[in-house]
């Protein structure tokens, strides 16, 4: 007989229900208000960014999108983590990005467009 733990299970369903009500916060607006202050320097956040932000943060290490310095203050680019400690994060082919502003609204981005994958 075999024996799964059963919190994965439940993770699971939480995750798929909590994606749920995050895909309806990922508005133009929302997108708009990252692209305007990625990193909240510039006054406080809205509560639906701050939410999107806060569950794309705890996403797992294992294909995790991160900003990668190319070239220092010069050019960036998306990279995607392994999880595997010591393993270089593999960089994708395009976009490239000429700061790093720009880099993490690229980031945003692919995470609010992987929120809405199947």
């Amino acid at each position: 007989m075999s024996v799964t733990d059963k919190a994965l299970h439940y993770y699971d369903r939480f995750d798929r229900a909590l994606r749920a009500e995050l895909r309806a916060l990922a508005t133009d607006e929302v997108v708009a208000e990252h692209r305007a202050n990625p990193l909240g320097t510039r006054g406080r956040q809205s509560e639906a960014l701050r939410r999107l932000l806060n569950y794309f943060r705890r996403a797992p290490q294992a294909g995790k999108y991160v900003v990668v310095a190319v070239s220092r203050w010069q050019e960036y680019r998306i990279g995607v983590l392994s999880g595997v400690r010591g393993v270089a994060p593999k960089l994708l082919d395009e976009p490239f990005f000429a700061t790093e502003e720009e880099a993490l609204q690229g980031v945003f981005a692919a995470r609010v467009r992987d929120l809405f994958a199947p």
